[in-house]
């Protein structure tokens, strides 16, 4: 995953079933699959999000804050040789995310605790971590299970996903290794979340593309929703 050094629009819609299937029957003769899809034209992501014990990200989040950041270990498709680190700035509805790759060891140890290790790491962004782990008391709280459909369009960097079978863990560990029990984070669990992110503009063919009667923007963190349970 490269490091986007840049905001990006980010716009949130939770749609139901019937919206999904109209808004991707529409899409699919203009964008292309995400090339990093599996045969089903998706992927699994897991996501590990931290916090520290007076649960400042999610009060951001609750209040409302414009501007707050989250930092997060993901993996797709169960695949632990490749793992990152990444760190979210949010600015009302602009986006920048920065990221730093991990071997499996490290992120072991980091899910333990802050370790020296950290702290001379070449990547900055391990060490802003290592020392938000140490003066922040920031640790993993909960993973973030969902399935991922993703399309692309090269005018505008367009990036547009639908998420489903979103699911939150309801005891911290084992986060690697599949044990972790989980729970449907979404109030309906049949609805799905449609993701738009794109840098200066959004194409009015791809704008004109998502539109529904029955689809509105709306403020939603798969964060936020996960800690329902605590």
């Amino acid at each position: 995953m490269s490091q986007q050094q840049a905001y990006r629009h980010e716009l949130k819609y939770r749609i139901s079933r019937a919206d999904y299937y109209a808004i991707r029957q529409r899409i699919r003769p203009v964008m292309r699959p995400d090339a990093h899809v599996r045969p089903d034209g998706c992927y699994l992501i897991r996501s590990i999000y931290f916090d520290n014990y007076k649960d400042k990200a999610l009060r951001e989040k609750r209040c409302g804050m414009q501007q707050r950041e989250k930092f997060r270990i993901r993996y797709y498709n169960d695949d632990l040789s490749h793992i990152s680190l990444e760190k979210k700035i949010k600015h009302n509805s602009l986006c920048m995310k920065l990221d730093a790759p991990l071997t499996e060891a490290e992120c072991r140890s980091l899910l333990a605790g802050p370790a020296p290790w950290m702290a001379s790491h070449p990547n900055s962004l391990v060490r802003e971590l290592y020392c938000k782990m140490r003066y922040q008391q920031l640790r993993p709280r909960v993973l973030v299970s969902y399935r991922r459909e993703p399309y692309v369009y090269a005018a505008g960097n367009v990036r547009v996903t639908f998420d489903s079978c979103i699911r939150t863990s309801l005891f911290r560990r084992p986060l690697l290794d599949g044990g972790a029990q989980d729970i449907s984070a979404m109030d309906a669990p049949e609805e799905l979340l449609l993701e738009v992110k794109y840098d200066a503009f959004l194409p009015d063919v791809i704008a004109s593309l998502l539109q529904t009667g029955t689809v509105r923007q709306q403020a939603f963190s798969k964060y936020g929703a996960s800690r329902r349970f605590g």
